[in-house]
């Protein structure tokens, strides 16, 4: 009976069972190939294969602020670790690989940057390409200020101290192309050189680049002005610079910068002292006291009542109205102006008697000493 128990079981058999079987099988076997095959394609589009270790899925909402590290040095691959690791990107692969296509590899900035999740790649690599947004400060040099005093509010307003700003002005770190001498151990030759302005300076800025700012945005400024009548005269533009100094210690009223600048070169043009007192207080460094004839005697060549022509530098920082109106002065006969008003204006006048009748009321209505 054993031996003929297979022969029943075909028998019992529906006609064509075993060609439906074959077929079962069959697609059994071809959804299993596409299952895993879907599976795999998953995993290379989401950067989980070709060796980077077994496939891992970050779950992040989109959207949710993220701090993120890039350290020095790091690779392509690396960063687009870090980035599918903290959810940034979907994934690290697509990020390497799109970098690399665009040739940008080598200029993705380190540092820490506030991101969100589920950014695209492209938008990341331009972040990364604009470098980490730094936190800054704001400081304020004002206008006229002696390099001295520039190098004092610098160092009241930011980390470094003065003798970091005078080590990085004699190192030769910071450059001018208005410069009398490259590097010198007297810091006038620095006067007038860092623009006055308001700046906006960044928390790791270094002394040196604090004062290259300031000295880049003097050359942008005193290129900017328009300065072909003053060099017809015979003059160099630093030579403007220090004119405009002198505009900027002598005047308060804007109004007054063109007729100041007039009388500076009426006086120039015919051989004549400018005998201007804010350089004898300059040689004196001293502010805001009355000359005596005395100081008007002091041996220095800022002392431009004993010399003729201009001091050898600035005597202060000039602000841009003060450089254009050196540059393009009022059209005047004046050779004298004296301060009349209590509001800082002044008067001007040709003639010699004019200028002493109105020194005499000024001073005996308290406008100066």
């Amino acid at each position: 009976m054993i031996d003929h128990e297979p022969e029943v079981f075909e028998e019992l058999q529906p006609p064509g069972s075993r060609r439906f079987l074959a077929v079962f099988v069959v697609v059994l076997a071809v959804g299993a190939v596409a299952f895993l095959g879907a599976q795999w394609l998953a995993g290379l589009a989401s950067g989980s294969l070709g060796g980077d270790g077994p496939a891992t899925t970050i779950a992040a909402s989109p959207g949710v602020p993220a701090t993120v590290v890039i350290p020095p040095g790091a690779s392509a691959r690396t960063i687009g670790n870090i980035l599918e690791d903290e959810g940034i990107v979907a994934s690290g692969r697509a990020f390497e690989l799109a970098v690399r296509s665009q040739g940008v590899a080598e200029r993705l900035a380190a540092g820490t940057y506030e991101l969100q999740t589920s950014m695209s790649v492209d938008v990341v690599i331009g972040v990364l390409l604009e470098g980490p947004a730094t936190e800054s400060y704001r400081i304020l040099v004002r206008e006229g200020l002696r390099i001295g005093e520039t190098l004092a509010a610098l160092a009241e307003q930011t980390p470094w101290t003065v003798a970091d700003y005078e080590a990085a002005l004699a190192s030769g770190a910071v450059q001018s192309s208005h410069l009398p001498s490259p590097v010198a151990d007297d810091l006038r030759v620095w006067e007038g050189l860092l623009f006055p302005d308001t700046y906006e300076i960044e928390d790791d800025a270094t002394a040196a680049e604090i004062l290259t700012r300031l000295a880049r945005t003097a050359e942008q400024r005193v290129a900017a002005v328009d300065w072909t009548d003053w060099q017809e005269r015979g003059f160099t533009v630093y030579e403007g610079i220090v004119a405009a100094s002198l505009i900027e210690a002598e005047t308060r009223v804007d109004a007054d910068r063109p007729s100041v600048a007039s009388v500076i070169v009426n006086r120039l043009d015919i051989g004549m002292p400018l005998q201007i007192d804010a350089t004898v207080l300059y040689a004196m460094d001293e502010r805001g006291i009355g000359l005596t004839l005395d100081d008007l005697e002091i041996d220095s060549p800022y002392n431009t009542y004993q010399i003729g022509g201009l001091p050898p530098t600035p005597i202060g920082g000039p602000g841009l109205a003060s450089l254009e109106a050196i540059a393009d002065p009022i059209d005047s006969d004046w050779i004298y102006y004296v301060l009349t008003s209590a509001d800082g204006s002044h008067s001007f006048t040709a003639d010699y008697n004019e200028f002493l009748r109105w020194k005499d009321e000024a001073k005996a209505a308290g406008i100066f000493p």
